[in-house]
């Protein structure tokens, strides 16, 4: 199963949701604050991460940041806010889901399962995407500009890889959200718009002024055609 980096800076918290997540097969590491939680990133290997926003020191947006600096694994953030401002603030310091407190161990173990479906590898007989410069290589799981790879979240590859599937088509936010995150899901549309920022700035040769990935108004996203 996998190996998750909890990093949860309640003591009582962490010891109970850590115990829960093992009891359903997963490794965990809790770390205390983001300084340690940076620390373990750094030491092991692990799969993903669920970072408590509240923390003293540096808060979960500021750890992160700093995270996604050094790593793509997949962050899933722990909210006790429910406030829309801070859940996008949190996605866009590069979490790829959001979880609110108190987390249901279930739920917990659901979403860390579909992050980690989507980072499989898929088949070897997909198509290659040719994005401006880039090549989208599905089946190795990969971008690359030239012989540079470009780092992606495995978040970020599937909706790439989805809108590269449908190309020239205008796909939905919702749309997005279920072949991705997963049929049923019931998250924030905000999640999209999160990812596609990110993408935007890895793909586009100016992000701010897009020539790949383009918005259409009021429906959602589209991978121009080449």
């Amino acid at each position: 199963m996998s190996h998750l980096l909890l990093v949860e800076d309640d003591a009582g918290v962490a010891k109970l949701l850590a115990l829960a997540m093992r009891s359903l097969g997963h490794t965990v590491t809790v770390a205390p604050d983001g300084y340690a939680g940076l620390d373990a990133l750094d030491r092991e290997t692990v799969d993903v991460v669920l970072l408590d926003v509240m923390m003293p020191g540096i808060d979960g947006f500021e750890t992160a940041r700093r995270m996604r600096a050094r790593s793509q694994v997949p962050i899933v953030m722990l909210t006790a806010r429910s406030d829309p401002v801070d859940i996008v603030a949190g996605l866009e310091c590069g979490a790829d889901d959001y979880v609110t407190k108190p987390a249901e161990p279930r739920v917990l173990d659901a979403r860390v399962k579909a992050i980690l479906r989507r980072a499989t590898p898929a088949p070897e007989d997909v198509v290659v995407h040719r994005i401006g410069d880039l090549v989208l290589d599905p089946g190795a799981r990969k971008l690359s500009r030239g012989a540079s790879e470009v780092p992606l979240t495995p978040t970020e590859f599937d909706v790439l890889a989805e809108l590269a599937d449908h190309r020239g088509q205008a796909l939905s936010r919702h749309q997005l959200l279920q072949r991705v995150w997963g049929y049923g899901y019931a998250g924030d549309s905000r999640l999209v718009d999160a990812v596609i920022q990110r993408l935007r700035t890895k793909v586009e040769p100016a992000p701010a002024r897009p020539t790949h990935i383009q918005t259409v108004r009021g429906v959602g996203y589209r991978l121009e055609r080449p």
